[in-house]
């Protein structure tokens, strides 16, 4: 597990928000994009993202 939380420069689909989650928590990139999509299903997942990628700096 990373001890920093950061976007990548490199391996992101869109901000980089997952990748950085999946990384900091040593899990798949993939369940973290699921959990995204089935909480942007129920309707809080799109704000959630957005407020994230305002919050997690971008890797040097």
């Amino acid at each position: 597990m990373n001890s920093t939380l950061v976007r990548p420069r490199s391996g992101k689909m869109i901000a980089g928000v997952c990748a950085a989650l999946a990384a900091r928590f040593g899990i798949p990139k993939l369940l973290v994009r699921i959990g995204f999509v089935v909480f942007g299903l129920v309707g809080i997942g799109e704000l959630v993202y957005i407020l994230l990628w305002i919050m997690i700096p971008k890797a040097p």
